[in-house]
């Protein structure tokens, strides 16, 4: 009998929804504290009676090294250490979508408040900063004018952390109100929703309200696309409508939630997963 395992910090509403699909399909999961992990190198052994690992993790340096101490293990993990350092960082991912063809924003780079401020300016107003870290779309930034690129970049100068010195820098797309997320497991879009906010940002956890998008052959063909790029797994794909060039990617996420989405797209979304993690462990 297969046995599974979920490495998670909490057990939220999606990390329950998993349990009950894993129990429903008679496999075994166990649920592991990534608080109370202690890896030795030496010996990985006890990891290998699982024969696949979903993580769940919020920290994303935990799911990274984790991940990557599986990887080295040998242990079939949903998703894969590549897929998290692809999807966790922005900049990685935008290059990946731009090299396989992808449409996406036009995105800059800089490591200084100087050559921040010419990319920008280069960009147009509006334009979005964003961190190459992050979630929940917490620090990201429409600049409007100069006048707030000056303030915002002073502020990130004076942060701590190395990562606000490094300024990612998007074109802002003219959405309809609306952005889209979709899900792909494997090499299949399951389901996406409409994120609507009178708000620009219109992430779900910023008050954005869920509505059925339905999955059509263009959204499924970029999306599949995107994932593919980022190394595929279970990912979840955030698509802006341009009027112009039609539907872009925005960003991917590799540690997604869905307990929004399931009740307004009917598709049970953690049983896609875990019929998924089954194929990666008999694989």
């Amino acid at each position: 009998m297969m046995k599974a395992a979920i490495i998670c910090s909490l057990v939220r509403p999606e990390e329950k929804m998993l349990i009950e699909a894993f129990a429903k399909r008679g496999a075994p999961c166990e649920v592991v504290d990534d608080r109370g992990i202690k890896f030795d190198l030496h010996a990985l052994e006890s990891w290998k009676q699982y024969d696949v690992v979903v993580e769940r993790c919020v920290s994303q340096s935990r799911a990274r090294y984790i991940l990557r101490a599986l990887k080295l293990a040998g242990i079939k993990t949903v998703n894969t250490f590549d897929v998290v350092e692809n999807c966790g960082d922005k900049f990685v991912t935008s290059q990946l979508l731009v090299q396989n063809h992808i449409p996406t924003p036009r995105t800059k780079l800089a490591f200084t408040p100087e050559s921040a401020l010419q990319a920008i300016e280069e960009m147009g107003y509006p334009c979005v900063l964003k961190p190459v870290v992050g979630s929940w779309g917490r620090m990201v930034t429409r600049i409007n004018d100069r006048d707030s690129a000056e303030g915002m970049l002073e502020l990130r100068d004076v942060l701590g952390n190395y990562e606000a010195h490094i300024y990612y820098i998007q074109e802002y797309i003219h959405k309809p109100s609306r952005d889209i997320r979709a899900f792909v497991a494997g090499d299949k879009t399951i389901a996406a929703i409409y994120r609507s906010s009178e708000h620009w940002i219109t992430n779900t956890a910023r008050g954005g309200k869920a509505a059925n998008c339905p999955v059509t052959p263009e959204l499924d063909a970029l999306c599949t696309a995107g994932a593919r790029a980022v190394g595929g797994g279970v990912v979840a794909v955030d698509v802006l409508e341009d009027a112009e060039r039609g539907l872009l990617i925005n960003e991917i996420n590799h540690t997604m939630e869905f307990r929004n989405s399931v009740a307004p797209t009917g598709v049970d979304i953690p049983g896609a997963i875990v019929d998924y993690a089954v194929k990666v462990a008999g694989g």
